[in-house]
Protein backbone atom coordinates (compact mmCIF):
# COMPACT_ATOMS: atom_id res chain seq x y z
CA UNK A 1 0.00 0.00 0.00
CA UNK A 2 1.27 3.93 -0.42
CA UNK A 3 0.54 6.77 1.20
CA UNK A 4 -1.24 9.94 -1.12
CA UNK A 5 1.31 12.10 1.12
CA UNK A 6 4.68 10.06 0.03
CA UNK A 7 3.64 10.80 -3.92
CA UNK A 8 4.20 14.48 -2.83
CA UNK A 9 7.68 12.91 -1.17
CA UNK A 10 8.64 11.21 -4.44
CA UNK A 11 7.89 13.52 -7.02
CA UNK A 12 9.85 16.70 -5.04
CA UNK A 13 13.16 14.02 -4.64
CA UNK A 14 12.67 13.10 -8.76
CA UNK A 15 12.32 16.99 -9.40
CA UNK A 16 15.52 17.79 -7.35
CA UNK A 17 17.90 14.79 -7.68
CA UNK A 18 16.98 12.93 -11.19
CA UNK A 19 18.45 14.08 -14.53
CA UNK A 20 15.26 15.04 -16.30
CA UNK A 21 15.46 15.86 -20.08
CA UNK A 22 13.63 19.13 -20.83
CA UNK A 23 10.41 18.64 -22.57
CA UNK A 24 10.01 20.08 -25.81
CA UNK A 25 6.68 22.52 -24.58
CA UNK A 26 6.18 23.38 -21.20
CA UNK A 27 8.96 23.50 -18.03
CA UNK A 28 10.92 20.74 -16.45
CA UNK A 29 9.61 19.55 -12.75
CA UNK A 30 12.27 21.26 -11.25
CA UNK A 31 11.27 24.43 -12.86
CA UNK A 32 7.44 23.82 -12.35
CA UNK A 33 8.81 23.46 -8.65
CA UNK A 34 11.08 26.56 -8.21
CA UNK A 35 8.08 28.51 -9.93
CA UNK A 36 5.35 27.31 -7.73
CA UNK A 37 7.81 27.71 -4.60
CA UNK A 38 8.51 31.49 -5.57
CA UNK A 39 4.67 32.41 -6.52
CA UNK A 40 4.00 30.93 -3.14
CA UNK A 41 6.41 32.43 -1.01
CA UNK A 42 5.69 35.83 -2.71
CA UNK A 43 2.25 35.58 -1.65
CA UNK A 44 2.05 34.76 1.48
CA UNK A 45 2.83 38.11 2.71
CA UNK A 46 -0.44 39.11 1.92
CA UNK A 47 -2.41 36.83 4.00
CA UNK A 48 0.47 36.53 6.40
CA UNK A 49 1.06 39.99 7.26
CA UNK A 50 -0.59 42.61 5.31
CA UNK A 51 -4.45 41.18 4.93
CA UNK A 52 -5.34 38.81 8.01
CA UNK A 53 -8.59 38.77 6.61
CA UNK A 54 -7.82 36.34 3.51
CA UNK A 55 -7.24 33.40 6.14
CA UNK A 56 -10.76 33.41 7.09
CA UNK A 57 -13.23 35.36 4.59
CA UNK A 58 -16.83 35.42 6.91
CA UNK A 59 -18.73 37.59 4.61
CA UNK A 60 -21.97 36.60 5.68
CA UNK A 61 -21.49 38.65 8.69
CA UNK A 62 -21.47 42.05 6.89
CA UNK A 63 -24.68 41.68 6.97
CA UNK A 64 -25.32 42.75 9.99
CA UNK A 65 -23.01 43.76 12.80
CA UNK A 66 -25.28 43.24 15.73
CA UNK A 67 -27.00 39.62 14.45
CA UNK A 68 -25.33 36.45 17.02
CA UNK A 69 -27.74 34.03 14.33
CA UNK A 70 -25.74 35.57 11.61
CA UNK A 71 -22.56 35.28 13.22
CA UNK A 72 -23.25 31.77 14.47
CA UNK A 73 -24.17 30.79 10.81
CA UNK A 74 -20.83 32.94 9.29
CA UNK A 75 -18.39 32.74 11.04
CA UNK A 76 -15.18 30.28 9.99
CA UNK A 77 -13.43 30.70 13.22
CA UNK A 78 -16.12 30.36 16.09
CA UNK A 79 -19.35 29.44 14.33
CA UNK A 80 -20.87 26.82 11.55
CA UNK A 81 -18.55 29.05 8.78
CA UNK A 82 -21.44 29.08 6.00
CA UNK A 83 -19.72 30.64 2.90
CA UNK A 84 -16.68 31.25 4.48
CA UNK A 85 -13.57 30.67 2.63
CA UNK A 86 -9.56 31.49 2.82
CA UNK A 87 -7.34 32.49 0.19
CA UNK A 88 -4.37 30.82 1.86
CA UNK A 89 -2.72 27.79 2.03
CA UNK A 90 -1.78 27.73 5.24
CA UNK A 91 -5.67 27.55 6.16
CA UNK A 92 -6.36 25.41 3.46
CA UNK A 93 -3.22 22.76 4.85
CA UNK A 94 -2.60 23.44 8.51
CA UNK A 95 -4.91 20.43 9.57
CA UNK A 96 -6.26 18.10 6.59
CA UNK A 97 -2.63 17.81 4.78
CA UNK A 98 -2.53 19.26 1.37
CA UNK A 99 -5.59 18.52 -0.69
CA UNK A 100 -3.83 17.87 -3.59
CA UNK A 101 -2.65 14.58 -2.10
CA UNK A 102 -5.88 13.65 -0.91
CA UNK A 103 -7.23 11.07 -3.33
CA UNK A 104 -10.54 12.35 -4.85
CA UNK A 105 -12.89 9.70 -2.79
CA UNK A 106 -11.54 10.41 0.17
CA UNK A 107 -12.52 14.25 -0.28
CA UNK A 108 -15.58 13.15 -1.05
CA UNK A 109 -16.02 11.41 2.62
CA UNK A 110 -14.71 14.03 4.17
CA UNK A 111 -16.74 16.16 2.35
CA UNK A 112 -20.11 14.25 3.31
CA UNK A 113 -19.01 13.71 6.80
CA UNK A 114 -18.39 17.60 7.49
CA UNK A 115 -21.69 19.12 5.34
CA UNK A 116 -23.64 16.01 8.25
CA UNK A 117 -21.77 17.27 11.59
CA UNK A 118 -21.50 21.12 10.88
CA UNK A 119 -24.67 21.78 8.90
CA UNK A 120 -26.59 18.64 10.21
CA UNK A 121 -25.73 17.54 13.36
CA UNK A 122 -24.79 20.39 15.48
CA UNK A 123 -27.61 23.26 14.21
CA UNK A 124 -30.11 20.59 15.54
CA UNK A 125 -28.81 19.84 18.82
CA UNK A 126 -27.87 22.98 19.54
CA UNK A 127 -31.19 24.96 18.97
CA UNK A 128 -33.13 21.94 20.35
CA UNK A 129 -30.85 23.30 23.50
CA UNK A 130 -29.48 19.08 23.72
CA UNK A 131 -27.77 19.42 27.05
CA UNK A 132 -27.99 23.35 27.23
CA UNK A 133 -25.95 23.88 24.44
CA UNK A 134 -27.57 27.52 24.32
CA UNK A 135 -25.94 28.63 27.14
CA UNK A 136 -22.13 27.98 25.71
CA UNK A 137 -20.60 29.09 22.40
CA UNK A 138 -22.19 26.93 19.02
CA UNK A 139 -18.39 26.13 18.33
CA UNK A 140 -15.85 25.87 21.19
CA UNK A 141 -13.40 23.52 23.15
CA UNK A 142 -13.67 25.38 25.97
CA UNK A 143 -14.76 24.17 29.71
CA UNK A 144 -17.63 26.06 31.13
CA UNK A 145 -20.12 25.89 34.13
CA UNK A 146 -23.38 25.51 34.28
CA UNK A 147 -24.10 29.31 33.91
CA UNK A 148 -22.45 29.79 31.22
CA UNK A 149 -19.16 31.10 32.61
CA UNK A 150 -15.55 29.91 31.46
CA UNK A 151 -14.90 27.09 34.15
CA UNK A 152 -11.87 28.37 36.79
CA UNK A 153 -9.78 24.52 36.49
CA UNK A 154 -7.22 26.21 38.85
CA UNK A 155 -9.95 26.43 41.59
CA UNK A 156 -10.45 22.33 41.81
CA UNK A 157 -7.10 21.46 41.58
CA UNK A 158 -4.93 20.75 44.47
CA UNK A 159 -1.44 21.01 45.95
CA UNK A 160 -0.50 17.89 44.69
CA UNK A 161 -1.80 18.68 41.24
CA UNK A 162 -4.80 16.12 41.57
CA UNK A 163 -8.91 16.89 41.41
CA UNK A 164 -10.02 18.68 44.77
CA UNK A 165 -13.34 16.92 45.05
CA UNK A 166 -15.01 18.96 47.65
CA UNK A 167 -14.59 22.51 46.03
CA UNK A 168 -15.08 20.25 41.99
CA UNK A 169 -18.87 19.49 44.66
CA UNK A 170 -19.15 22.96 45.65
CA UNK A 171 -18.19 24.65 41.85
CA UNK A 172 -20.56 22.03 39.93
CA UNK A 173 -19.36 19.76 36.95
CA UNK A 174 -17.67 20.62 33.71
CA UNK A 175 -19.73 21.24 30.77
CA UNK A 176 -18.91 20.86 26.98
CA UNK A 177 -20.18 22.70 24.47
CA UNK A 178 -22.42 20.58 22.39
CA UNK A 179 -20.50 20.58 19.32
CA UNK A 180 -17.22 19.42 21.57
CA UNK A 181 -19.17 16.50 23.56
CA UNK A 182 -20.22 15.27 19.80
CA UNK A 183 -16.85 15.86 18.26
CA UNK A 184 -15.71 12.90 21.32
CA UNK A 185 -18.80 11.20 20.44
CA UNK A 186 -17.52 11.17 16.61
CA UNK A 187 -13.98 10.02 17.97
CA UNK A 188 -15.58 7.16 19.69
CA UNK A 189 -17.46 5.98 16.64
CA UNK A 190 -14.49 6.01 14.07
CA UNK A 191 -12.34 4.03 16.07
CA UNK A 192 -14.43 1.38 16.54
CA UNK A 193 -15.28 1.68 12.32
CA UNK A 194 -11.93 1.81 11.74
CA UNK A 195 -11.51 -1.89 13.67
CA UNK A 196 -14.72 -3.27 11.51
CA UNK A 197 -13.78 -1.55 8.83
CA UNK A 198 -10.60 -3.08 7.81
CA UNK A 199 -11.86 -6.43 9.38
CA UNK A 200 -14.28 -6.77 6.37
CA UNK A 201 -12.50 -4.55 3.68
CA UNK A 202 -8.68 -6.02 4.33
CA UNK A 203 -9.17 -8.99 6.33
CA UNK A 204 -8.61 -11.34 3.59
CA UNK A 205 -5.61 -9.48 2.47
CA UNK A 206 -3.87 -9.06 6.00
CA UNK A 207 -4.21 -12.68 6.63
CA UNK A 208 -2.63 -13.28 3.74
CA UNK A 209 0.46 -11.05 3.76
CA UNK A 210 0.78 -12.34 7.29
CA UNK A 211 0.87 -15.45 6.14
CA UNK A 212 3.92 -14.83 3.69
CA UNK A 213 5.87 -12.91 6.26
CA UNK A 214 6.25 -16.12 8.02
CA UNK A 215 7.30 -18.38 5.73
CA UNK A 216 4.84 -18.69 3.04
CA UNK A 217 5.08 -17.81 -0.23
CA UNK A 218 5.74 -14.28 -1.07
CA UNK A 219 5.48 -12.40 -4.63
CA UNK A 220 8.27 -10.69 -4.70
CA UNK A 221 7.66 -7.07 -7.25
CA UNK A 222 11.18 -5.67 -9.16
CA UNK A 223 11.27 -2.97 -6.34
CA UNK A 224 12.29 -5.80 -3.37
CA UNK A 225 14.48 -7.39 -6.58
CA UNK A 226 15.94 -4.07 -6.68
CA UNK A 227 16.45 -3.46 -3.07
CA UNK A 228 18.04 -6.71 -2.41
CA UNK A 229 21.33 -4.93 -3.93
CA UNK A 230 21.56 -3.22 -0.38
CA UNK A 231 22.27 -4.59 2.82
CA UNK A 232 18.87 -4.76 4.73
CA UNK A 233 18.83 -3.09 8.33
CA UNK A 234 19.15 -5.74 10.61
CA UNK A 235 15.97 -6.40 12.97
CA UNK A 236 18.01 -6.29 16.20
CA UNK A 237 18.43 -2.69 15.22
CA UNK A 238 14.82 -2.28 15.83
CA UNK A 239 14.83 -4.18 18.67
CA UNK A 240 17.79 -2.67 21.01
CA UNK A 241 15.70 0.96 20.18
CA UNK A 242 12.31 -0.51 21.25
CA UNK A 243 13.77 -1.74 24.50
CA UNK A 244 15.47 1.43 24.73
CA UNK A 245 13.02 4.08 24.83
CA UNK A 246 10.31 1.51 26.44
CA UNK A 247 13.09 1.01 29.61
CA UNK A 248 14.18 5.05 29.37
CA UNK A 249 10.19 5.95 29.56
CA UNK A 250 9.23 3.41 33.04
CA UNK A 251 12.37 4.80 34.17
CA UNK A 252 11.47 8.43 33.89
CA UNK A 253 8.21 7.85 34.80
CA UNK A 254 8.95 6.40 37.84
CA UNK A 255 11.99 8.54 38.91
CA UNK A 256 9.87 11.65 38.26
CA UNK A 257 6.61 9.80 38.86
CA UNK A 258 5.35 12.78 41.57
CA UNK A 259 5.74 15.36 38.37
CA UNK A 260 4.65 12.51 35.50
CA UNK A 261 1.89 10.89 37.88
CA UNK A 262 2.20 8.04 35.02
CA UNK A 263 2.86 4.29 36.84
CA UNK A 264 5.12 1.84 34.92
CA UNK A 265 2.20 -0.19 33.82
CA UNK A 266 0.71 2.83 32.03
CA UNK A 267 3.58 2.71 29.83
CA UNK A 268 3.42 -0.84 28.77
CA UNK A 269 -0.50 -0.38 28.68
CA UNK A 270 0.11 2.57 25.62
CA UNK A 271 2.94 0.56 23.90
CA UNK A 272 0.15 -2.72 23.62
CA UNK A 273 -2.44 -0.21 22.86
CA UNK A 274 -0.17 1.94 19.97
CA UNK A 275 0.76 -2.17 18.83
CA UNK A 276 -2.50 -2.91 18.08
CA UNK A 277 -3.86 0.17 16.19
CA UNK A 278 -0.77 0.72 14.27
CA UNK A 279 -1.49 -1.76 11.68
CA UNK A 280 -5.51 -0.63 11.07
CA UNK A 281 -4.91 2.51 11.05
CA UNK A 282 -1.98 2.54 9.05
CA UNK A 283 -4.10 0.77 6.00
CA UNK A 284 -6.41 3.79 6.39
CA UNK A 285 -3.92 6.00 6.17
CA UNK A 286 -2.45 4.42 3.15
CA UNK A 287 -5.39 4.12 1.17
CA UNK A 288 -7.19 7.62 2.19
CA UNK A 289 -4.53 9.80 3.28
CA UNK A 290 -6.41 10.44 6.62
CA UNK A 291 -5.74 8.69 9.71
CA UNK A 292 -7.72 8.24 12.69
CA UNK A 293 -6.15 9.25 15.50
CA UNK A 294 -5.19 7.31 19.03
CA UNK A 295 -6.32 10.19 21.47
CA UNK A 296 -9.64 9.88 22.65
CA UNK A 297 -9.24 5.97 23.12
CA UNK A 298 -5.88 6.79 25.06
CA UNK A 299 -7.54 9.47 27.15
CA UNK A 300 -10.56 7.14 27.45
CA UNK A 301 -8.86 4.12 28.92
CA UNK A 302 -6.42 5.77 31.30
CA UNK A 303 -9.30 8.03 32.73
CA UNK A 304 -10.94 5.33 33.76
CA UNK A 305 -7.69 2.68 34.77
CA UNK A 306 -6.02 5.96 36.54
CA UNK A 307 -8.86 8.64 37.19
CA UNK A 308 -8.05 12.10 38.60
CA UNK A 309 -4.05 12.34 37.38
CA UNK A 310 -4.40 15.37 34.14
CA UNK A 311 -0.48 14.74 33.43
CA UNK A 312 -0.43 11.24 33.92
CA UNK A 313 -3.31 11.41 31.31
CA UNK A 314 -1.45 13.55 28.93
CA UNK A 315 2.03 11.03 29.17
CA UNK A 316 -0.29 7.90 28.48
CA UNK A 317 -1.79 9.94 25.55
CA UNK A 318 1.79 10.82 23.97
CA UNK A 319 2.77 7.21 24.26
CA UNK A 320 -0.24 5.41 23.08
CA UNK A 321 -1.32 7.99 20.52
CA UNK A 322 2.18 9.67 19.10
CA UNK A 323 4.01 6.42 19.35
CA UNK A 324 1.53 4.86 16.47
CA UNK A 325 1.96 8.11 14.61
CA UNK A 326 5.31 8.11 14.49
CA UNK A 327 5.53 4.60 13.44
CA UNK A 328 3.28 5.10 10.52
CA UNK A 329 5.84 8.23 9.66
CA UNK A 330 8.88 6.15 9.76
CA UNK A 331 6.96 3.38 7.74
CA UNK A 332 6.10 6.23 5.12
CA UNK A 333 9.40 7.13 4.91
CA UNK A 334 11.08 3.36 4.62
CA UNK A 335 8.04 3.20 1.95
CA UNK A 336 9.44 6.43 0.15
CA UNK A 337 13.34 5.01 0.40
CA UNK A 338 11.76 1.55 -1.07
CA UNK A 339 10.35 2.90 -4.35
CA UNK A 340 13.31 5.45 -4.78
CA UNK A 341 15.73 3.11 -4.47
CA UNK A 342 17.50 4.66 -1.20
CA UNK A 343 19.56 2.52 0.89
CA UNK A 344 17.73 1.05 3.82
CA UNK A 345 20.71 1.20 6.39
CA UNK A 346 20.99 4.75 5.01
CA UNK A 347 17.69 5.95 5.50
CA UNK A 348 17.82 4.11 8.80
CA UNK A 349 20.51 6.51 10.11
CA UNK A 350 19.14 9.61 8.64
CA UNK A 351 16.02 9.12 10.42
CA UNK A 352 17.91 8.26 13.87
CA UNK A 353 20.21 11.25 13.38
CA UNK A 354 17.33 13.86 12.38
CA UNK A 355 15.44 12.44 15.68
CA UNK A 356 17.69 13.25 17.79
CA UNK A 357 18.89 16.89 16.53
CA UNK A 358 15.02 17.32 16.47
CA UNK A 359 14.49 17.02 19.80
CA UNK A 360 16.94 19.29 20.92
CA UNK A 361 15.57 21.84 18.17
CA UNK A 362 12.10 21.64 19.48
CA UNK A 363 13.25 22.20 23.11
CA UNK A 364 15.45 24.51 22.57
CA UNK A 365 12.58 26.77 20.64
CA UNK A 366 9.99 25.79 23.23
CA UNK A 367 12.56 27.18 25.77
CA UNK A 368 13.01 30.03 24.09
CA UNK A 369 9.23 31.17 22.97
CA UNK A 370 8.33 30.55 26.71
CA UNK A 371 11.38 33.26 27.46
CA UNK A 372 10.49 35.87 24.66
CA UNK A 373 6.91 35.56 24.10
CA UNK A 374 4.63 37.76 26.71
CA UNK A 375 1.64 34.98 27.81
CA UNK A 376 2.47 32.51 25.18
CA UNK A 377 -1.15 30.35 24.75
CA UNK A 378 -3.32 32.66 27.40
CA UNK A 379 -6.21 33.87 24.85
CA UNK A 380 -7.73 36.12 27.21
CA UNK A 381 -4.10 38.42 27.58
CA UNK A 382 -3.00 38.35 23.94
CA UNK A 383 -4.19 40.60 21.09
CA UNK A 384 -6.49 39.79 18.89
CA UNK A 385 -4.90 38.63 16.09
CA UNK A 386 -1.86 37.57 17.77
CA UNK A 387 -0.09 33.74 15.97
CA UNK A 388 0.74 32.52 19.56
CA UNK A 389 -3.22 31.55 20.60
CA UNK A 390 -1.72 27.88 20.82
CA UNK A 391 -4.94 26.03 19.41
CA UNK A 392 -3.47 22.66 19.49
CA UNK A 393 -1.73 22.83 22.76
CA UNK A 394 -5.37 24.49 24.58
CA UNK A 395 -7.54 21.63 23.10
CA UNK A 396 -4.51 18.85 24.46
CA UNK A 397 -4.69 20.92 27.94
CA UNK A 398 -8.72 20.51 28.06
CA UNK A 399 -8.74 17.25 27.08
CA UNK A 400 -6.51 16.59 30.12
CA UNK A 401 -8.76 18.35 32.48
CA UNK A 402 -11.88 16.57 30.79
CA UNK A 403 -10.45 13.00 30.82
CA UNK A 404 -7.43 13.38 33.28
CA UNK A 405 -8.28 15.95 36.10
CA UNK A 406 -11.96 14.91 36.36
CA UNK A 407 -11.76 12.03 34.49
CA UNK A 408 -14.39 10.48 32.06
CA UNK A 409 -16.46 8.69 34.67
CA UNK A 410 -17.86 12.03 35.91
CA UNK A 411 -18.49 13.29 32.49
CA UNK A 412 -19.30 10.41 30.46
CA UNK A 413 -19.79 7.40 32.82
CA UNK A 414 -22.56 6.99 35.15
CA UNK A 415 -21.84 10.61 37.66
CA UNK A 416 -21.61 12.59 33.98
CA UNK A 417 -24.57 13.97 31.77
CA UNK A 418 -23.07 12.94 28.61
CA UNK A 419 -23.14 9.04 29.29
CA UNK A 420 -25.31 8.69 25.92
CA UNK A 421 -22.46 9.62 23.62
CA UNK A 422 -21.01 6.18 24.42
CA UNK A 423 -23.33 4.99 22.12
CA UNK A 424 -21.74 6.47 19.11
CA UNK A 425 -19.84 3.26 19.78
CA UNK A 426 -22.23 1.20 19.17
CA UNK A 427 -23.15 3.30 15.88
CA UNK A 428 -19.70 3.30 14.62
CA UNK A 429 -18.77 -0.42 14.79
CA UNK A 430 -22.63 -1.09 12.41
CA UNK A 431 -21.84 1.65 10.26
CA UNK A 432 -19.21 0.15 8.04
CA UNK A 433 -21.32 -3.23 8.35
CA UNK A 434 -23.66 -2.08 6.49
CA UNK A 435 -21.87 -0.28 3.79
CA UNK A 436 -19.92 -3.96 2.96
CA UNK A 437 -23.35 -5.56 3.08
CA UNK A 438 -24.79 -2.95 0.44
CA UNK A 439 -21.86 -3.35 -1.51
CA UNK A 440 -21.95 -7.43 -1.34
CA UNK A 441 -25.55 -6.92 -2.53
CA UNK A 442 -24.94 -4.85 -5.30
CA UNK A 443 -21.81 -5.48 -6.59
CA UNK A 444 -22.24 -3.30 -9.47
CA UNK A 445 -22.55 -0.39 -7.91
CA UNK A 446 -19.40 0.81 -7.83
CA UNK A 447 -19.32 3.84 -5.49
CA UNK A 448 -20.70 1.68 -2.93
CA UNK A 449 -17.60 0.55 -1.94
CA UNK A 450 -16.28 3.94 -2.22
CA UNK A 451 -18.27 4.92 0.96
CA UNK A 452 -15.58 4.91 4.09
CA UNK A 453 -17.34 5.24 7.08
CA UNK A 454 -13.62 5.38 9.45
CA UNK A 455 -12.86 8.62 6.88
CA UNK A 456 -16.42 10.13 7.02
CA UNK A 457 -17.35 9.38 10.75
CA UNK A 458 -13.64 11.14 11.34
CA UNK A 459 -13.72 14.29 9.02
CA UNK A 460 -14.34 16.37 11.69
CA UNK A 461 -11.99 14.63 14.21
CA UNK A 462 -9.57 18.10 13.98
CA UNK A 463 -12.51 19.53 15.12
CA UNK A 464 -11.47 21.62 16.86
CA UNK A 465 -8.57 23.08 16.99
CA UNK A 466 -9.39 23.18 12.96
CA UNK A 467 -12.44 25.25 12.44
CA UNK A 468 -14.89 25.54 9.55
CA UNK A 469 -12.62 27.99 7.80
CA UNK A 470 -9.83 24.96 6.99
CA UNK A 471 -12.87 22.24 6.11
CA UNK A 472 -14.14 24.78 3.56
CA UNK A 473 -11.36 26.11 2.20
CA UNK A 474 -9.97 22.57 2.11
CA UNK A 475 -12.72 20.74 0.18
CA UNK A 476 -12.98 23.68 -2.34
CA UNK A 477 -9.42 23.59 -3.09
CA UNK A 478 -9.73 19.60 -3.26
CA UNK A 479 -12.96 19.77 -5.42
CA UNK A 480 -11.26 22.16 -8.01
CA UNK A 481 -7.80 20.45 -8.60
CA UNK A 482 -9.00 16.96 -7.65
CA UNK A 483 -11.78 17.08 -10.20
CA UNK A 484 -11.98 19.95 -12.22
CA UNK A 485 -8.23 20.16 -13.20
CA UNK A 486 -7.72 16.23 -13.30
CA UNK A 487 -10.98 15.36 -15.61
CA UNK A 488 -9.35 18.20 -18.38
CA UNK A 489 -5.81 18.17 -17.97
CA UNK A 490 -5.01 14.68 -16.90
CA UNK A 491 -1.55 14.07 -18.11
CA UNK A 492 -0.54 17.95 -17.14
CA UNK A 493 -1.70 16.66 -13.66
CA UNK A 494 -0.30 13.38 -13.41
CA UNK A 495 2.80 15.23 -14.05
CA UNK A 496 2.60 18.55 -11.73
CA UNK A 497 0.19 17.79 -9.10
CA UNK A 498 2.18 16.74 -6.51
CA UNK A 499 5.02 19.12 -7.34
CA UNK A 500 2.72 21.75 -7.11
CA UNK A 501 1.53 20.87 -3.40
CA UNK A 502 4.97 20.76 -2.72
CA UNK A 503 6.32 24.23 -4.14
CA UNK A 504 2.89 25.80 -2.27
CA UNK A 505 4.72 24.01 0.95
CA UNK A 506 7.91 25.13 0.92
CA UNK A 507 7.04 28.75 0.31
CA UNK A 508 4.85 28.96 2.60
CA UNK A 509 6.92 27.73 5.29
CA UNK A 510 9.80 29.86 4.00
CA UNK A 511 7.84 33.37 4.07
CA UNK A 512 6.18 32.40 7.34
CA UNK A 513 9.78 32.02 8.90
CA UNK A 514 11.16 35.69 7.17
CA UNK A 515 8.09 37.45 8.61
CA UNK A 516 8.64 36.27 11.57
CA UNK A 517 12.76 36.90 11.75
CA UNK A 518 11.73 40.27 9.80
CA UNK A 519 8.68 41.63 10.75
CA UNK A 520 7.86 40.17 13.63
CA UNK A 521 4.63 38.30 14.77
CA UNK A 522 2.05 40.99 14.66
CA UNK A 523 0.57 42.35 11.41
CA UNK A 524 -0.44 46.13 10.24
CA UNK A 525 -2.99 47.53 13.22
CA UNK A 526 -6.09 47.80 10.72
CA UNK A 527 -9.29 46.68 9.47
CA UNK A 528 -8.29 44.24 6.86
CA UNK A 529 -6.63 42.27 9.53
CA UNK A 530 -9.36 41.76 11.62
CA UNK A 531 -9.34 37.98 10.45
CA UNK A 532 -13.01 37.04 10.74
CA UNK A 533 -15.16 40.03 11.58
CA UNK A 534 -17.82 37.99 13.34
CA UNK A 535 -17.23 39.07 17.08
CA UNK A 536 -20.70 37.50 18.10
CA UNK A 537 -20.16 34.42 16.96
CA UNK A 538 -18.85 33.03 20.06
CA UNK A 539 -21.67 34.27 22.38
CA UNK A 540 -24.49 32.23 23.71
CA UNK A 541 -28.02 32.43 23.27
CA UNK A 542 -29.70 31.36 26.00
CA UNK A 543 -31.67 33.73 28.34
CA UNK A 544 -30.54 35.41 31.24
CA UNK A 545 -26.60 34.39 30.83
CA UNK A 546 -24.15 37.11 30.94
CA UNK A 547 -21.30 37.17 29.04
CA UNK A 548 -18.92 40.09 28.90
CA UNK A 549 -19.15 41.44 24.82
CA UNK A 550 -22.52 39.49 24.25
CA UNK A 551 -25.82 40.97 23.92
CA UNK A 552 -28.20 39.51 27.16
CA UNK A 553 -31.85 37.71 25.89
Amino acid sequence: MWWPSNLVQVSLFRALHEKEKRPKRGTTLTQFFLLAMICSFAYYVVPGYLLLMLTSFSWLCWFDSKSLFLHQLGSGMNGLGLGAFGIDWTTISSYLGSPLASPWFATANIAVGFVLVMYVMTPLTYWLNVYGAKKFPIYSSALFMSNGQRYNISSIVDSNFHLDRGVYRTTGPVNLSTFFAMTYGLGFATLSATIVHVFLFNGRELWNQSRSAFGGKRKIDIHTKLMRAYKQVPTWWFILILVLNIGLSIFSCQYYNVSLQLPWWGVLLACVIAFFFTLPIGIIAATTNQAPGLNIITEYIIGYAYPERPVANMCFKVYGYISMTQALTFVSDFKLGHYMKIPPRTMFMAQIVGTIIAVFVYIATAWWLMGSIQDLCDTNLLPENSPWTCPMDRVFFDASVIWGLVGPRRIFGNLGEYGAVNWFFFGGAIAPLVVWSAHKMFPKQSWIGLIHMPVLLGATSMMPPASAVNFTSWLICGFVFGFVVFRYKTEWWKRYNYILSGGLDAGTAFMTILIFLTLGSKGIDWWGNNTDGCPLASCPSAKGVMIHGCPIF
